[in-house]
């Protein structure tokens, strides 16, 4: 009988040990899921954040074009095929 308690009292033990065991195994992998989702959302943010300059250097960009086609109407000139520039002909 004495056996069958010692055999209990050990397999309790190996019981209790697991269960640690895996508490802490959970602990770990729920802090470091915790720690991954901080990291993702500080990329999203960062990413977001570009995502938002280029989209604002975008419009600058296209209103820039528009000013200079704008002085280039006011100066007279016109747009050729390709890159070159000429003073349009004034009609009179």
């Amino acid at each position: 009988m004495e056996f069958y308690w010692r055999v209990c009292v050990q397999v309790q033990t190996l019981l209790q040990q697991m269960q640690d065991k895996f508490q802490t195994m959970s602990d770990q992998i729920i802090g470091r899921n915790i720690l991954f989702e901080s990291q993702i959302g500080a990329i999203h943010y960062r990413c977001t954040s570009i995502l938002n300059e280029l989209d604002d250097m975008s419009c600058r960009i296209d209103d820039l074009e528009k000013n200079i086609a704008d002085l280039m109407t006011q100066a007279g000139v016109e747009e050729l095929e390709g890159e070159n520039k000429t003073p349009a002909t004034n009609k009179s």
